[in-house]
């Protein structure tokens, strides 16, 4: 029965017995103060509940926020999510940088990971953490990847499925090789795979003499580069490291420093040879082939005084291409035709960043006019012919992001870190 309805009953009540004005007032006195505490023992008991929801409310908002509630694979197994500090946050050395498309990308640095969605004009922090970011991987806008070196030869994995929104810790990683995923669950490191989204790892079998890296484009389809007896030999498997074939050997009038390689598909290779290094020169070459191996296209032949021949070249030979810089930059791979190299003077008193191009699969290669401040480590991030960003750094000065869509001919700055 409701309060209303009681209410009535005492009315009628009321009015069915004889009573004197006096007592009748009495009466209705009584019921009124009956009725007052009544709402006022509902209200109280009505603003309790609110209280209690809205308490409710804030805490799932602040979980949310925080990045607590983690997220499951794909696969249906959970991963360990990590909390998100909401400190701010020193952005101005930037470590680490990768694009899904044009628009949307990632970038790293000590402790913190940051991401955008207006062509690297605006930056949001959407992670805190341990460790410097050493790279950032993606295969589309939701998924990507970061590693973070945590000193003493050990580096950690971070997922995530939403943008970077929220990330969960995988595990570790077996070395410091490039890493890229080529499914959600397939990533290749060096000459490690994984087959459950890197939370455990496994060894493919590399010939011996190797320099630098090996470079897996699938689980059956890698590449390496080897010297020995002053000859350098690329090799290539098709079988997972079971057999490697040599597909390249060259001479060299000095031993090789270092060895990179690329690949945008089962036939395609890029190599990038370092040579020797001196008076704050080194000499470098770049190499191509579409057919796995079969011929060799010179992209690049950058000989120097001070670090002598590219390597797999003569003293004398003179004819290039040659890329811009005292030293070679970052090597960005966009597909067997696009692929954009920095080059890097640090004797320079100023623009001491420079970047060219090819679009012909190496057989032409195309130098910048423009040339860009800073003396730390420069990072690409290419989305194809057209679009790209290029970031430079400095121990003293923030970084620099800039961008260009029309193929590396003129460059925006967009974007300072702080």
């Amino acid at each position: 029965m409701t309060k209303s309805t009681l209410l009535d009953k005492e009315f009628n009540e009321l009015n069915s017995i004889n009573l004197s004005d006096k007592q009748q007032i009495s009466i209705w006195q009584n019921i009124h103060q009956k009725n007052k505490r009544g709402n006022k023992l509902l209200f109280l008991k009505n603003s309790a509940i609110l209280i209690a929801a809205l308490s409710i409310i804030l805490l799932l908002s602040t979980t949310l926020i925080a990045g607590k509630i983690g997220k499951k694979q794909p696969n249906g197994t959970p991963e360990n999510p990590i909390t998100i500090s909401t400190t701010n946050v020193n952005m101005s050395a930037v470590t680490a940088i990768r694009l899904a498309d044009f628009n949307t990308g990632w970038a790293g640095g000590n402790g913190w990971i940051a991401k955008t969605a207006s062509e690297g004009k605006h930056w949001n922090v959407v992670y805190q953490g341990n460790g410097t970011v050493e790279q950032i991987t993606a295969l589309n806008r939701s998924d990507v990847w970061a590693t973070l070196n945590q000193g003493g030869n050990k580096w950690s994995l971070l997922h995530s499925n939403d943008g970077g929104q929220h990330w969960s810790s995988i595990g570790s990683m077996p070395n410091n090789s490039f890493l890229h995923f080529i499914s959600k669950t397939t990533a290749l490191s060096g000459n490690a795979f994984s087959k459950n989204g890197g939370k455990s790892w496994h060894s493919l079998p590399v010939p011996k003499d190797i320099v630098g890296e090996a470079y897996f484009h699938d689980v059956k389809n890698g590449w390496v580069v080897t010297q020995s007896n002053k000859v350098l030999n690329v090799k290539r498997t098709t079988n997972g490291g079971g057999k490697w074939n040599t597909v390249m050997s060259k001479k060299l009038i000095e031993p090789l420093a270092g060895a990179m390689i690329r690949s945008a598909g089962t036939n395609d290779s890029w190599i990038e040879l370092i040579g020797g290094t001196g008076m704050s020169q080194t000499s470098y070459s770049v190499f191509h082939t579409l057919d796995g191996g079969k011929s060799w296209r010179t992209v690049i032949a950058n000989s120097t005084a001070g670090g002598g021949p590219a390597p797999g070249f003569s003293l004398e030979y003179d004819k290039g291409p040659t890329n811009k810089g005292a030293k070679p930059g970052p090597l960005y791979v966009v597909s067997p035709q696009v692929a954009f190299m920095g080059g890097s003077c640090q004797a320079c008193d100023n623009h001491q960043n420079s970047i060219g191009w090819t679009n012909d699969g190496g057989k032409t290669w195309v130098n910048s006019k423009v040339m860009l401040d800073g003396y730390g480590d420069a990072y690409l991030a290419i989305s194809d012919a057209n679009h790209g960003w290029w970031i430079t750094t400095e121990n003293t000065k923030p970084s620099m992001m800039y961008t260009t869509s029309d193929g590396g001919v003129n460059w925006t700055k967009v974007h300072i870190f702080r």
